[in-house]
């Protein structure tokens, strides 16, 4: 398991729109890597709509937010259209990358955030004990102001 100050782990996967996304390749902003056990579920989807109903928030402190989650393209294309969602959703089908971060479970990852800097550095994180909980964009809003 990954903490806080450790470098996170270099890593590319396939994105929604069909594009390949490098971790190393996000410099010049925060990434916030947003693990989640699958699209179309109660509290993932309550999870990512309250994050898009923050995205200028998150914007706002030059924070890009990423989804991650075992799911193929398609099924992520469709849940990002259902619910406008305004960020990048990355599949993780075999959880290599979570297993990576230390997040991976039997059916997909742990619901878990990751604040990753400028500089590749993780600054904030948090692994939910059940995946019953998450994080509300509120929180995660005033944890990254108080990185600053």
């Amino acid at each position: 398991m990954l903490k806080l100050g450790d470098k996170a782990p270099s890593f590319e996967l396939m994105a929604d729109d069909g594009k390949t996304f490098r971790m190393e390749e996000q410099g010049g902003r925060k990434t916030l890597l947003v693990f989640y056990p699958g699209d179309n579920t109660p509290v993932c989807t309550a999870q990512l709509c309250d994050y898009r109903d923050g995205i200028e928030a998150f914007d706002g402190l030059g924070v890009n937010v990423v989804g991650i989650s075992g799911d193929d393209g398609e099924s992520h294309r469709m849940f990002r259209e259902k619910y406008d969602l305004p960020f990048t959703l990355l599949s993780d089908p075999g959880l290599e990358v979570s297993a990576t971060f230390g997040v991976k479970r039997l059916l997909g990852p742990k619901r878990s955030i990751f604040l990753v800097d400028e500089e590749g550095i993780v600054r904030y994180l948090h692994v939910e004990s059940l995946s019953l909980f998450r994080r509300k964009k509120d929180e995660l809003i005033a944890a990254i102001r108080s990185l600053d």
